[in-house]
């Protein structure tokens, strides 16, 4: 069995050419400065000392391959799933910290004096600062891991609930709301853990799953609110929120184990020096130092890239714009399901639960996408080399659920004129609006992520911040909208939904342009058109195989330079010999990979897939992959961790 080690890069579009054509002359440079490979250093066995400072060039990085059996995905599938289920209750806690404010605005408008307009702003501002702390979380949880950084935010999120649920004025409950919704990291980091514990071709079922809990945390609001808002001082909507954050965090800081590759890597590195002081290995963020991993400019650069590529991107702003209208649906219903089903003389209770609708709508498109992943899979899986299999066969189910987003708005429209038609036909179309929303949410991100491949963080999190966004943006005019236009007829609730029905309905036919026009927008776009270039070049000139059967194969260049590294590489690079490295160079360092591989292969426990079936977790990841490159890093450094891979498949 052959392995692939890709070159990985997270570089701007601008600068992947220019660094991936002088790269052959860089990877040779640095063979001159590399000595002799000890085939022990992994085990630990010789007598050769861990290296000093200025022998660091000596120093061997671990990779996936050399500890695969002891990261993420080699769990247990028990344990991943219990993983991806504590994760999925966190991402419910955090959007029903979104929603289930709603019900408190009565008991605020009438304690403190406020419009309802006004106190709604409390729910407008944690939405549209919770679309910025996405953004603002995700890299840091690449640098310091999932588990810190989610612990972090979910403590921060839970303590800002406390100004808002001891508010002795208005003022404390818009701070306490807005920082609460800046404090939470969102999808960033936990739809972030798929990757760390799923392989790219295996993570659609794990992200279906995980999506499902970020739009029905939305809805599970309003149905606990109707309760609290009844029965309850407003109060109890905040006291609620924060036992529900608690109770989730305290499960997570228990029984959640870290699952960020880098720092898992790092950990193994140091438990195995610590056990054979003589073994030469190194975790990929003990190579470069922290403060060249992550300068204010690459902290600047990853913060910016979203909004650029949504502002840039014609399919990153159509799909995000239709995301973020739908997602933005539910929530404009948030605020107006009360005038809506009160005709029809529901209560503060039955008003909130007639949002399950809209949760039977999430659960059916949940229920629907798992056969649509299957066909997905097969038809990747027969034709490798077709683009529309790889990347637009991602939206084919699209093509049948998003017509649900303006088939159940015009239905909606005109089936909540009150008695004598019935409240049921109302609550099917909402169902019907539920499908769209969740099938629109789901492919959208699945596409993206194939699409741009390492620069899906950026492209989906364009998508995440318009959805959240949108959705705070339009809770404050909704009330306004439903209730004003055309009031004077006493259609107002039908014409205000006729028009959202003539957006999305624009919006949908986007869906079908992009799924015929795919290939023809991917090649004009700046990025894709630049990952292209990337990976047909590294297909030719950037992989080497590495044979575990013994039999010889000769690596590149850049495979040998990849396997040791150094933070100061790219300072000895500078005054290196610039002969050409001889064959026996070539083949000895092959010779000692091939052993170094065989090694770790006969103490493997678990089964590693092909590398035809497996693809590096760096390699067009989901949410996860690093969006910061270290500056400075020196080109033979393999950043596998922190890097994505530009190989094609």
């Amino acid at each position: 069995m052959s392995r692939l080690e890709p070159i990985q890069s997270v570089l701007e579009p601008s600068e992947m050419s220019e660094k991936i054509s002088d790269n052959t002359s860089s990877d040779k440079d640095s063979l001159d400065n590399i000595p002799a490979h000890n085939p022990n250093a992994f085990s630990g066995v010789g007598e050769k000392s861990p290296p000093k400072h200025d022998e660091i060039n000596d120093k061997y990085e671990i990779t996936e391959d050399d500890c695969y059996d002891e990261l993420g995905y080699s769990f247990p599938k028990w344990k991943k799933w219990y993983i991806l289920t504590v994760i999925f209750w966190v991402q419910v806690s955090m959007n029903f910290n979104t929603s289930l404010y709603s019900n408190a605005i009565p008991g605020i408008e009438k304690e403190f004096g406020v419009s309802a307009q006004a106190a709604r702003c409390g729910a407008m501002i944690f939405l549209v600062l919770y679309a910025f702390g996405c953004e603002l979380w995700a890299p840091w949880s690449e640098e310091f891991g999932r588990w810190p950084i989610l612990q972090l935010s979910l403590g921060l999120v839970n303590l800002w609930q406390l100004p808002v649920a001891l508010a002795p004025n208005f003022a404390s409950i818009m701070v306490g709301r807005a920082l609460g919704g800046l404090s939470s990291a969102g999808g960033s980091v936990t739809l972030g853990m798929i990757a760390d514990i799923f392989e790219s071709d295996k993570q659609q079922y794990a992200v279906a799953y995980i999506v499902f809990s970020s739009v029905g945390g939305s809805i599970l609001g309003p149905v606990v609110g109707g309760f609290s808002e009844a029965y309850l001082d407003w109060r109890w909507s905040i006291w609620i929120q924060l036992i529900f954050g608690v109770a989730i965090q305290i499960i997570h800081f228990i029984t959640v184990p870290e699952t960020r590759t880098t720092i898992m890597m790092n950990r193994i590195a140091k438990k195995r020096r610590k056990a054979n002081p003589g073994a030469n290995v190194w975790g990929p963020d003990e190579l470069v130092p922290f403060k060249e991993r992550f300068s204010a400019k690459e902290v600047i650069t990853t913060w910016i890239r979203p909004f650029k590529m949504f502002l840039t991107e014609p399919i990153v702003l159509v799909l995000s714009l239709l995301s973020g209208f739908s997602d933005a649906l539910i929530f404009m219903f948030i605020q107006s399901f009360s005038i809506v089903y009160k005709q029809w003389g529901f209560s503060t209770v039955q008003v909130g639960l007639s949002f399950c609708s809209i949760g039977v709508g999430y659960l059916l498109a949940w229920i629907l996408f798992i056969p649509a992943i299957k066909r997905n899979i097969k038809e990747r899986t027969e034709h490798p080399e077709s683009e529309r299999a790889q990347y637009e066969s991602r939206l084919w189910f699209l093509l049948y659920t998003a017509p649900c987003l303006p088939i159940g708005l015009i239905g909606f429209a005109w089936t909540i004129q009150g008695p004598p038609i019935h409240w049921i036909g109302s609550m099917i179309f909402a169902a019907i609006i539920g499908i769209a929303n969740y099938a629109i949410y789901m492919a959208t991100i699945d596409y993206m992520i194939c699409a741009y491949g390492p620069y899906s963080a950026s492209a989906t999190g364009g998508n995440g911040w318009s959805r959240d966004f949108l959705a705070g943006v339009l809770t404050i005019p909704a009330t306004p909208f439903f209730t004003n236009i055309g009031a004077s007829s006493g259609k107002n609730l039908e014409y205000a939904c006729t028009i959202l029905f003539c957006i999305s309905f624009i919006l949908v036919i986007a869906v079908y342009v992009i799924y015929w026009k795919g290939p023809v927008l991917r090649k004009r776009s700046p990025f894709a058109q630049k990952l292209q270039g990337a990976k047909d070049d590294s297909t030719g000139r950037k992989m080497s195989y590495i044979s575990q059967s013994g039999t010889e194969r000769r690596g590149s260049a850049t495979s040998i330079a990849r396997r040791r590294s150094s933070y100061n590489a790219s300072k000895t690079l500078a005054g290196a010999n610039k002969s050409q490295p001889t064959d026996a160079d070539l083949n000895s360092s092959s010779a000692a990979n091939t052993a170094m591989r065989s090694n770790a292969a006969a103490t493997n426990t678990s089964a590693r897939p092909d590398m035809k079936e497996r693809s590096y977790s760096q390699q067009q990841r989901f949410f996860g992959e690093s969006r910061v490159t270290p500056r400075g890093t020196p080109r033979g450094t393999p950043s596998a961790s922190r890097a994505n891979s530009m190989v094609g498949r």
